[in-house]
């Protein structure tokens, strides 16, 4: 008995320590699909709309107000949004959270016909 058992298995504690990594391996894997790509896919395409706004879009800001985008300019960082009947101010492109599409039409006589 010149050997200790604890030398004799060398290649058991191999495998056990490859097999305590293996579910933080699993657990990273799963929130990098579940969590990290998708966040990353909706930036990518909000980036995308942000660089084609256009007059008429409608846009929803970082401070929660929707107003339509009445001018860009190519190259600049702001964007003038009108956010009510001739108010009009300048925001940073960076500060738009989604871009909702183009403005409905008011139809404001049949509303207040009904009432």
């Amino acid at each position: 008995m010149l050997i200790s058992p604890a030398y004799a298995q060398d290649l058991g504690g191999f495998a056990a320590t490859a097999g305590q990594f293996l579910p933080i391996v699993l657990i990273f894997a799963v929130f990098y699909f579940l969590l990290i790509r998708p966040q990353q896919q909706q930036q990518k395409a909000l980036r995308a709309k942000l660089a084609a706004l256009k007059r008429n879009d409608r846009v929803l800001t970082g401070g929660g107000i929707i107003g339509v985008v009445q001018k860009t300019t190519e190259g600049s960082n702001e964007v003038e949004i009108e956010i009510a009947s001739g108010v009009r101010v300048k925001v940073l492109r960076e500060t738009i959270t989604a871009v909702l599409g183009d403005p409905k039409p008011a139809n404001d006589t049949k509303a207040i016909g009904k009432s």
